[in-house]
């Protein structure tokens, strides 16, 4: 019930943070605007080919950059883990467990493709599964060093 609940928890939590504006990771004042929707956005218009959401970052590397990175790798590394523990025990449990991390990054980022002041892109979708990938390849590496 414990894995469950923190499960839920933490894609709530992630949610919550992409439903924000203007999130800055280094300003804990952004971290409670009030959601802004961007009504003129379509899912074609975010999904289409040559839209942003396939593009790189527009913006330099600095510390909040460095930061919001470091935030995908970490919070969607643990989600993985989550994912991993909440299922049975079967074969491609790993592998499982990284396809519902990867699908529910992709929705994350369309999702904040659709609020102003955020942007969806596909590079944030491969951050994510690497942190998630990495999380459980060590929990693999850990689990069969200790058979």
């Amino acid at each position: 019930m414990l894995k469950r609940s923190l499960l839920i928890l933490l894609l709530l939590s992630i949610s919550k943070f992409s439903h924000t504006p203007h999130l800055l990771v280094t300003d804990p004042s952004t971290w409670t605007n009030s959601s802004v929707w961007d009504h003129n956005a379509t899912l074609w218009s975010i999904l289409h080919p040559g839209s942003e959401f396939y593009t790189s970052y527009t913006y330099g590397f600095d510390l909040e950059f460095i930061l919001r990175k470091i935030a995908h790798l970490s919070f969607f590394g643990m989600l993985g883990l989550l994912f991993y523990w909440n299922l049975k025990e079967q074969r491609y449990r790993y592998v499982k467990a990284w396809l519902c991390l990867a699908a529910f990054a992709f929705l994350d980022e369309v999702h904040q493709a659709f609020i102003i002041g955020r942007d969806g892109r596909i590079v944030d979708v491969m951050i994510d599964s690497f942190g998630a990938a990495l999380m459980l390849f060590i929990l693999y590496k850990v689990r069969k060093s200790s058979t």
